[in-house]
């Protein structure tokens, strides 16, 4: 059985020089109450620039763009191409000030949708040993050609 689901902008991203934040749309800003308790967020957004049916078609891809990573399924990667469009990233916190979350930085575009805004709590330190990773994720990020 396929379902759908209907998800609404909690509020945007904004861009401007070195200065990044979230402005959360009046109707959620009671939401916030308590965040300044917390030095990150993870961010939930949705990539808007990808949301056409070839894109959403798109199952593997070549992580971080570069030819050389292996041809590997859009669930193992942090592609912007996958069946929902949906961003999740841990961000720090700068400052929090009418209805703006101010924020270190983000991969993301200017004005893209923001779905869900959650504090960070950190598991164990412990487990964070347990986690494992393809070699790719550990070596520097190719740069693209300007």
């Amino acid at each position: 059985m396929t379902a759908s689901y209907r998800i609404f902008p909690v509020g945007r991203i904004h861009k401007n020089g070195d200065n990044t934040w979230i402005e959360i749309e009046e109707a959620y800003r009671e939401a916030m109450d308590g965040l300044s308790g917390f030095s990150h967020i993870t961010v939930i957004y949705w990539f808007h620039q990808n949301d056409i049916p070839e894109k959403r078609a798109i199952l593997k891809v070549h992580p971080r763009k570069d030819e050389t990573n292996p041809l590997t399924g859009v669930f193992a990667t942090h592609a912007p191409c996958r069946p929902n469009l949906i961003a999740i990233t841990h961000c720090r916190i700068t400052d929090i000030d009418d209805g703006i979350i101010h924020i270190d930085a983000i991969d993301a575009y200017d004005q893209t949708p923001v779905i869900d805004v959650k504090a960070f709590i950190p598991m164990d330190k412990t487990a964070a040993a347990a986690v494992r990773v393809p070699d790719w994720v550990n070596r520097p990020r190719r740069r693209d050609p300007a």
